[in-house]
């Protein structure tokens, strides 16, 4: 069967006379169990889509995809020293393997995303390897955008109330006050009644039209500590196109410090805002849950060997019940447990967690929250877990 897919590839397809490139002018279709590797730019001229198999991008070379239709690939991976360039969208139906290298495109063309269809989903990403662009989802619900710049992964993870027919959304470490075409200018001084600042060094551009609650998280490049010496105070903010100003969207207690943590908004329309990024409230501050205390940090080392293999809180022995959540870096709840006692053990026991759940959860901090229920106390710290 793969010998049959490469064959079939070559005979409705041609190259280019003097380019490096692969040119598909006929009516490809990758059956389940092909391989397909690409080690050159490809120009796609012809539909190309109900692929089933294996696409992969590999190379030292920067490739480029091209063309006027977009081609849609079944699995999907990445391993390229000097990224891929799209210059036509690109679908993923089932999985992104992001093995090395980004996915760019072109921020000045909105038009141009990598799209996750319907139940597609993603692995690998970092910050070597991400989308540095505009990412879309089609038919899906939940999701967490693989998005950055050339030095970050800065994801944004949605959580919306119905299923989005299309959402896209792109990272931008750029002042909103010099945003690129075709954004532009968005004054970060015109600001709400309840907004103290606006961050000057990133935002995110999320397009779509089912209210969505957003996490946003931040790290020491976002410069957090310009806009608070006080963690609490730490809010989402976006720039509503009806009022033309920065407006307060918080919709949870901050988690984490001022160099590291993440935030949650309340629901709200996508489509209603130019920008979304982080912000201070003015004070004084009334926090949505007072109370809010760090404990200790925990190594976890889950490698069998009969030390610190659990996340094992010792402080909870002295209550009759507790409610403990676990979230990646970025905000993502990977784990939630109610009177909990030393259950975690380096897996999720959630179902967003699509792609090799079973061998557990990268190496890396975590964060974790924890609610006494009889106290009404909050409290939250960091875990690193390696294995």
């Amino acid at each position: 069967m793969k010998n049959i897919a490469f064959l079939f590839f070559f005979l409705c397809t041609a190259i280019v006379p003097a380019q490096t490139a692969l040119y598909n002018n006929g009516s490809m279709r990758m059956h389940e169990g092909a391989t397909l590797g690409f080690h050159t730019d490809f120009i796609n001229e012809s539909p190309m889509d109900n692929n089933l198999g294996l696409a992969g991008f590999y190379g030292s070379e920067l490739i480029t995809v091209s063309g006027n239709i977009t081609p849609q690939f079944y699995d999907m991976e990445i391993a390229l020293e000097n990224n891929m360039q799209l210059n036509v969208g690109m679908d993923n139906t089932n999985n992104t393997n992001f093995i090395f290298g980004s996915i760019l495109t072109p921020v000045a063309s909105p038009e141009i995303f990598y799209n996750f269809v319907d139940n597609s989903f993603y692995s690998g990403e970092n910050d070597f390897s991400k989308i540095e662009g505009y990412a879309a989802i089609t038919n899906q619900q939940n999701f967490g955008f693989p998005v950055g710049d050339v030095q970050y992964l800065r994801p944004l993870i949605i959580n919306s109330e119905s299923v989005n027919l299309f959402a896209k959304c792109a990272y931008f470490y750029e002042n909103p006050n010099n945003a690129p075409a075709p954004i532009g200018f968005i004054d970060t001084n015109a600001t709400d009644l309840d907004v103290e600042l606006v961050n000057t060094f990133e935002f995110w551009r999320l397009e779509g039209s089912v209210p969505t609650t957003v996490t946003l998280s931040w790290n020491e490049r976002s410069t957090v500590v310009s806009l608070t010496d006080n963690v609490d105070e730490v809010i989402p903010v976006g720039y509503s196109k009806a009022s033309q100003q920065w407006v307060n969207l918080v919709g949870s207690v901050p988690v984490g410090t001022l160099t590291e943590g993440f935030v949650s908004t309340e629901s709200f329309i996508p489509d209603d805002y130019e920008a979304i990024t982080l912000g201070s409230s003015k004070k004084p501050f009334e926090p949505l849950s007072k109370d809010v205390l760090f404990i200790d940090n925990f190594f976890v080392s889950v490698n069998g060997d009969g030390i610190n293999d659990t996340f094992y809180v010792e402080e909870l022995e002295e209550f009759s019940s507790n409610f403990v959540q676990i979230y990646d870096r970025y905000g993502l709840k990977v784990f939630e447990k109610t009177d909990y006692t030393n259950e975690f053990v380096g897996f999720s026991n959630l179902d967003n967690v699509p792609f090799r759940a079973e061998e557990g959860l990268p190496t890396g901090v975590y964060f974790y929250t924890i609610y006494i229920p009889e106290e009404d106390l909050n409290y939250q710290g960091f875990l690193y877990l390696t294995r």
